[in-house]
């Protein structure tokens, strides 16, 4: 029996603003669709977040033993500057300003973008699809929303007529925006635009002359909207109808929105069951962007380049740090909260090192069986990484009392305690285990010397001193074990 079957899996679903009980399409299978970068520029903190939390929730899918179908796409034309219908397109602006082809762009950001996710331990989606692959299809989707009398051309571009939409769906659904309001609150169009209202939004452009990437078509030589790609390639993949969509908070309007039109619009049929939105990050207390400086790249952060950080921090301790927080929720990035984390992460690797040492009992007075259940339920309940990560923490505490022979736990309870621990940690929560020697070889070398001091001082019964230096290596979070073989310390 499939895991899936024994747990009930509950997702906060942004268009009903409700969790719903998951049951997919197709039993056993899942379609799962979030929007990828455009690569344009180094992918930023925020949104190695974003990724990083369906990345979550792409493991425990498979976890739960569905067969997972994950496509993320590549934005490589037709994002044009502000996300609006004029200006130039982000990857040409950037290969004229660097005087080289679009395509050399997008190359050199897509191989970026995978390095980042690959130092994070993110797995690749199942497809990856890009815009410029798939002009073909976009083109024949805009055909089938123009037949359907949901468009119309001016000029050579194509626009999405939203209010002829409106009159027979809801354009808003998602977002809960109401059109009627929208145009009362929008100024009237100056003549200039080939808009019939302000609300519409392009599924077609007509290429300007100075307009680098551009594709022959029915209406004119020109490229494809930003919101057609996702709804054109969602589709093509998953079906006229799939399970989930993801993507930032930020793209729920108006890009997600124009996804659902665009769909309904063709297709006849609302595209999908489960919207999911992961939250923003700020840094220290205020919104991440590059023309306040109020910014930091992720390899800054692993590479010890940023003087918003004290130090260096690895990738699975930023990881661990992510995950605190709930993907719905706003995170703040701060220096004092990723040390913070850091110690935390390092306290739960020297718990699975610990476990493996542990003596087992007859009897357990720990209840394995039942926080099982419980690091379950976390995630049952939308994926609720900070309570599995409490419950984690719980058994850390349990550990460190079974090998201090406060507690007892038998052999087929310890058995499953780490097994499960494995599976959290590393299958579902996707951290990774490196060793605190491998990062930072002067910490060992400088607490190994406090070491050999205070073994000196209490060889002298200088027990003031051995003391001092216990108590002040434990403020800076480094806990001395003494035994029979000798003093070890670990970082709290």
């Amino acid at each position: 029996m499939p895991l899936y079957q024994n747990q009930t899996l509950k997702i906060y679903n942004s268009l009903s603003k409700k969790k719903e009980v998951f049951k997919p399409i197709e039993e056993g299978f899942v379609g799962m669709y979030v929007c990828g970068p455009t690569v344009y520029s180094n992918v930023h903190l925020g949104n190695v977040r974003t990724f990083m939390s369906f990345d979550m929730i792409f493991r425990y899918l498979k976890h739960l033993e569905y067969k997972v179908r994950y496509v993320r796409n590549i934005t490589d034309a037709g994002h044009l500057e502000n996300d609006a219908d004029e200006g130039e397109d982000r990857i040409a602006k950037k290969a004229r300003l660097e005087k080289i082809e679009p395509m050399e762009v997008v190359q050199k950001y897509t191989v970026d973008f995978h390095h980042i996710l690959d130092k994070f331990n993110n797995i690749p989606p199942s497809i990856e699809p890009t815009a410029t692959g798939h002009i073909v299809e976009q083109i024949a989707v805009i055909k089938s929303i123009l037949d359907n009398g949901f468009a119309y051309e001016v000029n050579g571009s194509v626009y999405f007529d939203v209010l002829k939409y409106n009159e027979q769906h809801h354009y808003g659904v998602l977002s809960g925006r109401v059109v009627e309001e929208a145009i009362h609150n929008t100024r009237t169009l100056d003549g200039q635009s080939d808009k019939k209202n302000p609300q519409d939004f392009a599924l077609w452009k007509k290429a300007e002359s100075q307009h680098i990437m551009r594709w022959p078509s029915p209406w004119s030589i020109g490229f494809p909207g930003w919101h057609l790609e996702c709804s054109t390639m969602s589709t093509k993949y998953l079906g006229e109808r799939f399970d989930i969509h993801g993507g930032g908070m930020d793209l729920k309007f108006p890009h997600h929105e124009c996804e659902i039109a665009q769909s309904v619009a063709s297709n006849g049929v609302t595209p999908v069951n489960y919207w999911m939105h992961a939250n923003m990050l700020t840094l220290n207390g205020m919104k991440m962007a590059k023309s306040t400086g109020n910014n930091i790249l992720p390899a800054e952060i692993y590479e010890g380049t940023t003087d918003k950080l004290k130090k260096a921090f690895a990738p699975p301790v930023v990881r661990f740090f992510m995950l605190q927080a709930h993907y719905r929720s706003i995170l703040d990035f701060s220096s004092e909260a990723i040390e913070a984390a850091e110690k935390g992460y390092y306290k739960l690797m020297e718990a699975l090192k610990t476990a493996e040492t542990l003596t087992t009992g007859k009897t357990s007075s720990f209840d394995v069986k039942a926080w099982k259940q419980n690091c379950y339920d976390a995630m049952n309940d939308d994926f609720n990484t900070p309570v599995l990560i409490a419950q984690l923490f719980e058994a850390v505490r349990h550990i460190n009392s079974i090998r201090d022979k406060k507690e007892t736990i038998t052999a087929a309870d310890l058995q499953s305690l780490i097994t499960t621990m494995h599976v959290f940690t590393y299958d579902v929560l996707g951290l990774e285990n490196i060793e605190r020697q491998q990062s930072n070889t002067v910490l060992d070398g400088v607490v190994e010397m406090l070491i050999a001091m205070r073994n000196e001082a209490r060889a002298n019964k200088d027990w003031a001193l051995s003391d001092k230096i216990r108590d002040d290596l434990l403020d800076k979070g480094v806990q001395l074990k003494d035994s029979k073989e000798g003093t070890t310390y670990v970082i709290q």
